[in-house]
């Protein structure tokens, strides 16, 4: 997939090495809000491919797919899109994004969530894709909302974060009929 300043890709085998790499630039930048994020727990360019190989695998059931963002004029990665089937009948996905620490603030991920979103829907046949991000995630609500997803609903303080503080879950959908192709 192509964007004006992004090409997307899945992963593919020898990006270990780089996935070690971002994870561990990111691990401070991620810690809040990705906790869980497979990317944190990556501790060897071994395990970034071991990790990669699990990201390929979900990609060739239907289950998950992980894009790379990546600048067309550098190569250097910018951000990471996540679609998960969440809802196998409707067809439901939800979307996930991170953003490299060195790209935050520059519009990357919601270019590469347009992106992804056009997949969704064209080509996986989503009737619905849904997201959730924390509420004090400022700059993931602002992605959510330039992508056109409505707020369905706030889950308040139902998570005890990284640095003690109490915070909720932010619920978004996006219909089929509401995405402007």
């Amino acid at each position: 997939m192509e964007t004006e300043r992004l090409f997307l890709r899945p992963y593919q085998s020898g990006d270990g090495v780089l996935y070690y790499q971002i994870g561990q630039r990111n691990k401070k930048h991620l810690e809040k809000f990705e906790s869980g994020n497979i990317l944190m727990q990556i501790e060897s360019e071994e395990e970034g491919e071991r990790a990669i190989q699990r990201l390929i695998a979900s990609w060739d059931t239907g289950e998950a797919f992980f894009l790379g963002a990546f600048q067309k004029e550098t190569g250097n990665f910018v951000a990471q899109i996540y679609i998960g089937l969440s809802n196998r009948r409707l067809p439901e996905y939800e979307l996930g994004y991170i953003v490299d620490v060195e790209h935050e603030g520059k519009g990357y991920v919601t270019e590469a969530a347009g992106a992804a979103l056009h997949f969704v829907f064209e080509g996986l046949g989503a009737h619905r894709v849904r997201l959730e991000c924390d509420d004090t995630n400022l700059r993931s609500r602002k992605v959510a909302e330039r992508c056109g997803f409505v707020q369905e609903g706030h889950i308040r303080e139902n998570k005890r974060n990284i640095d003690g503080k109490i915070s909720g879950t932010l619920q978004y959908g996006l219909l089929r009929s509401e995405f402007h192709f």
